[in-house]
């Protein structure tokens, strides 16, 4: 049931900042891995990903969008950001997670 304090995203995603929270959880993320000295390849890879974001023409026809990746990601991400003790990363990453994954 939805409340007004607590979206419930099986009724609608009204009162839920979907883009806006991956958008922020992405710029979080990047400050990890554009780190010269935390770089990987998996992470090079993802960065690949992000780059064909909203550019079908670029990824075969299928479009991505950050939620995507991130809920196709998520415990990647939260593996990194507990390497890091990212304590608003993972909250923000949760909050996602419970309301639009």
């Amino acid at each position: 049931m939805q409340t007004e304090n607590r979206p419930d995203r099986y009724v609608s995603f009204a009162g839920i900042e979907g883009d806006r929270n991956s958008l922020e959880l992405i710029a979080m993320l990047r400050r990890h891995i554009d780190d010269p000295d935390k770089g990987n390849p998996f992470w090079d890879q993802f960065k690949a990903k992000l780059l064909r974001v909203g550019q079908p023409e670029l990824n075969g026809g299928r479009c991505l969008d950050e939620l995507f990746l991130i809920h196709s990601y998520i415990n990647n991400l939260r593996e990194l950001f507990e390497t890091y003790d990212d304590l608003p990363a993972l909250a923000l990453l949760e909050k996602i997670e419970l309301e639009s994954c």
